[in-house]
């Protein structure tokens, strides 16, 4: 049985699509070039909404760690 195509358009449309998820990418590209992180390092939200870009509230953090605590959140 030949496997399917995926359609990245559709899953695109489906999740990235929506307006809530526009939002708070374009919420989080405003907080990056407010903050200007060096390289190798991204904007960590302290309090976790990506839309509160107060820069008393952004704080440049090593990828990998501000992964973990995003997924922790999650939890």
């Amino acid at each position: 049985m030949a496997k399917r195509k995926r359609n990245y358009r559709r899953e695109y449309d489906q999740y990235h699509g929506k307006p809530k998820q526009r939002a708070e990418r374009s919420s989080r590209n405003k907080a990056a070039r407010k903050k200007k992180c060096p390289k190798g390092k991204e904007v960590h939200h302290k309090d976790g909404n990506p839309r509160n870009n107060k820069s008393s509230n952004l704080k440049c953090m090593a990828k990998k760690k501000n992964r973990r605590i995003q997924k922790r959140r999650r939890r």
